[in-house]
C-alpha cells in the first residue's frame, strides 16, 4: 500500500515535523514510562509514546468488517468460558506441560467445585488483525487484502486511552503536511469512554452504593502505566481505588485455605473465590489461550457456540490457519510440516501480549527439540500472516527518523457483561487500537519493538 503522503519527506520538512509531533505529543500528552534503573523515580523516566510520524492506510471495508465482527468474539468468548466440558477437553493437554495455564486451571476447577460465588463476569476484550497480502488460491483472495486475526486478548488489552488521544496527534501532523479533508479518513475511536462504560456497567450491577472498582496494578510500574491511569481516571473518583496484587494476597478478607501458592496466584484465587465482578473471571482469561482459538478455528466447533450463521461466517472469515501440537498423528503431522518449511508459520506458546512468539529456523530447532515430546503441546502452530508492509518512519525519544517499511496491527476492543445463562447486559465494539512495527520484528510498544499509530481509511 502507499503512504499517505508520497516519501520521502525532504530533509527540513522531515525536521520540522518531527519537532512539531514531538512537542505536540508531549504536550497533550502521550506519555510513556521507559525503562530505568533502582534510583530512578516513576516520573523521572516519563517521554512522549514512541509514534509512527504518519497514520497507516486501512482499506475501510477492512476497518468496518473488524467492527463488525467484535460483538461475536465477545458473545464467542463469554459461552466457551462457560463449557467447562469443552475448555477441559482443550487445555487437558497443555496444563500437564505448562506450569502457568495449569496454575490458572487449577483456581478455575477450585471455583467451579465450590460453586462461583459471582455469576456476573466483565470482559474487556481485544481482537488484533494484520492485514494479510497472501494470494495463495486455497486463501482465495486473489491478490487482495483481508483481514486475519493473530489473536484475542482477553488479559492483554492495553492500548485503550493511548489509542483514543492518538488522533489529535495525526489530524496535526496531516495539517501541517496540507492534507485535505482529514476527519474523513481518521475514524472515530471512543475506546476509553467505552472502556469506562464497562466498568460502570458492572459496578451498576453489583448493586450496592458502597462498591468500589479495584484496579489490581504491578508493583513496579510498566510502561503502558499512564494508559492504565486513563482507564482509571475516566471513571469518577468515588469508583475507583487502587491494590497491587501483594495488597490482594494480603490484605484480602477472605479465609485462607491450605494450598500453597506463590502470591501471585494466591492473590488470583481470593479473587475469583470472592463475590466481586471480575475482569477478566479466570474463566474468560482461559478462553482466551491459544489452545482453545486453534481448537475454535476447526471445522464445525464455531456451530457449538454461535447459532447464527452469518456470525460463524463472520468470525471464520477472520481466522488464519491454525495447527495443533497434540501427541498423536494430527500433531505429528503439523511438527513435519513446520519443519519443512518453518518459515510458513508461527509458534506460539499460551501467552497473551508480544515477544512470546517463535519464528522462522528457531521453530525447527524448537520442534527437533521437542517433536517426540509432551512439551511441545504447550505450543500450537498459526499459519504466518504476511502483511501489508508501509513506508514510515519511527519517532522515539533520543533516535534520529529513519525511513523503513513498517507493517501494522489493528486492535479492536469489545466491552462485554454478562450472567451465566446467556443473560447479556453489555456487548459493544469499544473504539480501537494500532501498533506499527518493523515488518523484520515481532512484540509490541512496551518492549521497544513497535509504536503507536492510527487507522487512515482509504
Amino acid at each position: 500500500m502507499e503512504p499517505v503522503v508520497p516519501l520521502p519527506l525532504d530533509p527540513s520538512t522531515l525536521a520540522s515535523l518531527t519537532e512539531s509531533a514531538k512537542d505536540y505529543a508531549t504536550l497533550n500528552p502521550l506519555a510513556y514510562l521507559t525503562p530505568g534503573d533502582q534510583h530512578d523515580s516513576g516520573n523521572d523516566r516519563v517521554h512522549f509514546i514512541p509514534f509512527a510520524l504518519l497514520p497507516s492506510p486501512v482499506p475501510r471495508a477492512l476497518f468496518d468488517q473488524a467492527r463488525a465482527v467484535q460483538q461475536d468474539f465477545n458473545l464467542l468468548v463469554h459461552r466457551v468460558s462457560h463449557d467447562m466440558a469443552f475448555l477441559t477437553s482443550c487445555l487437558s493437554s497443555v496444563v500437564k506441560v505448562d506450569d502457568f495455564t495449569a496454575s490458572l486451571f487449577r483456581i478455575y476447577e477450585q471455583v467451579q467445585e465450590e460453586g462461583v460465588a459471582q455469576p456476573i463476569c466483565l470482559g474487556l476484550f481485544r481482537s488484533d488483525y494484520l492485514l494479510s497480502t497472501d494470494n495463495d488460491a486455497v486463501r482465495g483472495t486473489n491478490g487482495q487484502l483481508q483481514l486475519k486475526q493473530t489473536e484475542i486478548q482477553t488479559v492483554a488489552t492495553a492500548g485503550a486511552g493511548f489509542g483514543e488521544k492518538v488522533a489529535p496527534l495525526y489530524r496535526h501532523v496531516l495539517h501541517l503536511l496540507g492534507v485535505a479533508n482529514v476527519d474523513k479518513h481518521l475514524p472515530e475511536n471512543r475506546a476509553l469512554e467505552c472502556q469506562a462504560g464497562g466498568f460502570i456497567a458492572a459496578w451498576e450491577q453489583y448493586g450496592s452504593q458502597k462498591a468500589i472498582i479495584v484496579f489490581v496494578i504491578e508493583e513496579e510500574r510498566c510502561s503502558f502505566h499512564f494508559d492504565q491511569r486513563l482507564s482509571e481516571f475516566a471513571i469518577m473518583d468515588r469508583y475507583v481505588k487502587l491494590f497491587t496484587s501483594r495488597d490482594m494476597a494480603e490484605d484480602a478478607e477472605l479465609k485462607s485455605d491450605k494450598t500453597l501458592f506463590m502470591w501471585e496466584w494466591s492473590a488470583r484465587l481470593k479473587i475469583e473465590r470472592s463475590r466481586a465482578i471480575k475482569c477478566p473471571c479466570i474463566s474468560y482469561h482461559l478462553a482466551g489461550t491459544k489452545k482453545v482459538q486453534q481448537v475454535l478455528s476447526q471445522p464445525g466447533v464455531l456451530e457449538k457456540f454461535l447459532e447464527d450463521p452469518k456470525a460463524v461466517d463472520r468470525v471464520r472469515a477472520t481466522f488464519a490457519g491454525q495447527h495443533t501440537l497434540d501427541m498423536g498423528l494430527d500433531g505429528d503431522r503439523t511438527v513435519q510440516m513446520a519443519i519443512r518449511g518453518p518459515e510458513d508459520f508461527v509458534m506460539k506458546p499460551q501467552r497473551e501480549g508480544g515477544g512470546n512468539n517463535i519464528y522462522g529456523e528457531d521453530i525447527r530447532t524448537v520442534l527437533n527439540k521437542l517433536k517426540d515430546s509432551e512439551e511441545r503441546t504447550a505450543y500450537i502452530i498459526m499459519d504466518r500472516i504476511r502483511p501489508a508492509v508501509v513506508q514510515n518512519y519511527f519517532i522515539k525519544a533520543g533516535d534520529t527518523p529513519k525511513l523503513l517499511g513498517f507493517s501494522s496491527e489493528l486492535g479492536m476492543f469489545g466491552v462485554f457483561l454478562a450472567s451465566e445463562g446467556d443473560r447479556v447486559f453489555h456487548n459493544k465494539q469499544g473504539g480501537h487500537f494500532m501498533r506499527t512495527f518493523d515488518s523484520r520484528t515481532d512484540g509490541g510498544i512496551d518492549i521497544g519493538n513497535a509504536v503507536l499509530d492510527s487507522p487512515y481509511l482509504v
